[in-house]
């Protein structure tokens, strides 16, 4: 069979939202993980920001923060089409910024958050996002590519 014949073409869009997807449900996965996680049995809540676990010792987390972490490797699904790659990016990166926000207003008592989550809150938004629209520019986001006859 020729190469290309019935293969549907990845986009950028969709290859990031892929690896984006896949490194979160890692990162979720991480945060139930001892070594990776210190004080994971004695410090693990189920919400708040009154446990003391952290992944990687930087980043405060709880079994919930581990939950919605794994919860974006929806972007693995997503990714199926250009379109559903570009809103994950951009839709990730919207959510980052009022995490950000929370973070910054001291809001966020619900959920473990410190100076280091903050910080990289601030990193995936400004990141999620010019993924999101870099990978997109100039191109129909919607159009989703099938085939291609030139690479017969």
């Amino acid at each position: 069979m020729p190469r290309g014949i019935g293969i549907s073409q990845t986009t950028p869009v969709q290859t990031i939202a892929r690896v984006v997807g896949f490194v979160f449900l890692l990162v979720g996965i991480a945060g139930f993980v001892p070594g990776i996680t210190t004080n994971l049995y004695d410090g693990l809540e189920f919400a708040g920001d009154a446990g003391d676990a952290e992944l990687l010792d930087l980043f405060e987390i709880s079994i919930l923060h581990n939950i919605v972490h794994a919860l974006f490797g929806v972007g693995v699904l997503m990714a199926a089409t250009p379109a559903g790659g570009r809103t994950y990016l951009l839709g990730s990166g919207a959510l980052y910024v009022v995490l950000f926000l929370i973070g910054i207003a001291g809001a966020g008592d619900w959920v473990p958050i410190n100076n280091g989550d903050n910080w990289l809150h601030l990193g995936l938004a400004v990141g999620l996002i010019a993924l999101g629209l870099l990978t997109t520019r100039g191109r129909d986001p919607a159009a989703a590519t099938t085939h291609n006859p030139s690479r017969q």
